[in-house]
């Protein structure tokens, strides 16, 4: 009596005709990808990172030191000596060009730092506990927003008194509300969440679901917004400089600079152009990363 048993092939298991499970990319791996295909990123990081290795390494840079004055070369035009000029002084504009980089991007840094941290701190405890902590710190946010960004500086400054630190404290301020109104609308939207009602369900501490659920979901447009806001910053300490309220001499703060040199826009025009120059490809750079970043992270954006 025989048996209708199947009998396997010689060579093993024959391969399922199925599709092959690839493995899970990382959102975090997918969205770098994307980041570094992303053109304008590419160039506003370029342009960035430039300006952060120049501020570096500007002691190896200079046969200057950016307060050496020589009144026997001012308002010297460019040359090999002096590839950006002289000023007034006789002070090389290179020099001065390339430490200004460090006083600029170190307050945008700390301005924007500050802002996000305390903005953010805010805009949780309004969004996720809501009553009269949100209405007291959103009413402090509308007040903030109510005046001119820039007068609102101008006043702190004048009440504090002129000099840089006292502007990155006006810079920080006057940026808080951005960050809190931001971080307030995301916390609200994620705050009703499955996983967050789940965290809230089985009894965990308020504290433990900001800190692990609420604020890692919420910080993308905030770092977008940051990057963003340092252009923003570097462009009001340059405003405040070049009103005298911000970098006092000899600080090479670009402001400042373009403010020294107004007197001389005819007769030399390099000491405005070089600083000037300055200052805008370092807000561009800073605006094309923040795009590429929102194009990136934010699904919208994305076909």
């Amino acid at each position: 009596m025989s048996t209708n048993a199947p009998t396997m092939p010689a060579g093993g298991p024959e391969p399922t005709t199925g599709k092959e499970v690839e493995p899970m990319e990382s959102p975090f791996r997918d969205s770098l990808r994307a980041l570094l295909r992303h053109r304008s990123a590419l160039i506003g990081g370029g342009i960035i990172l430039f300006f952060i290795i120049i501020a570096l390494i500007a002691p190896l840079l200079l046969p200057y030191g950016y307060n050496q004055i020589d009144a026997d070369a001012r308002l010297q035009a460019p040359s090999a000596d002096h590839w950006f000029g002289t000023d007034d002084f006789g002070r090389d504009i290179f020099a001065r060009v390339v430490y200004g980089a460090r006083i600029s991007l170190w307050v945008g840094f700390f301005a924007i730092t500050g802002s996000i941290v305390i903005g953010s701190l805010l805009g949780l405890v309004a969004g996720y506990y809501g009553g009269w902590r949100d209405t007291v710190i959103s009413r402090m946010f509308d007040i903030l927003l109510a005046f001119p960004s820039i007068l609102l500086a101008i006043a702190i400054v004048a009440m504090l008194g002129p000099s840089l630190q006292n502007a990155m404290y006006a810079i920080a301020i006057i940026n808080i509300p951005t960050f809190g109104r931001l971080m307030r609308s995301r916390v609200l939207s994620v705050k009703q969440e499955d996983y967050v009602l789940a965290a809230r369900a089985i009894g965990m501490k308020d504290s433990r679901i900001l800190l692990r659920h609420i604020l890692p979901n919420s910080w993308t447009p905030i770092m977008v917004q940051g990057t963003l806001g340092f252009a923003t910053a570097v462009l009001e300490a340059a405003a405040l400089g070049f009103i005298g309220l911000g970098a006092q001499p000899p600080e090479p703060e670009w402001g400042k600079m373009l403010s020294d040199s107004r007197g001389f826009i005819q007769s030399a025009p390099w000491t405005m152009l070089f600083p000037g120059l300055a200052i805008m490809f370092t807000v561009l750079g800073f605006n094309l990363l923040g795009d590429g970043l929102r194009d990136v992270f934010d699904p919208r954006m994305k076909q």
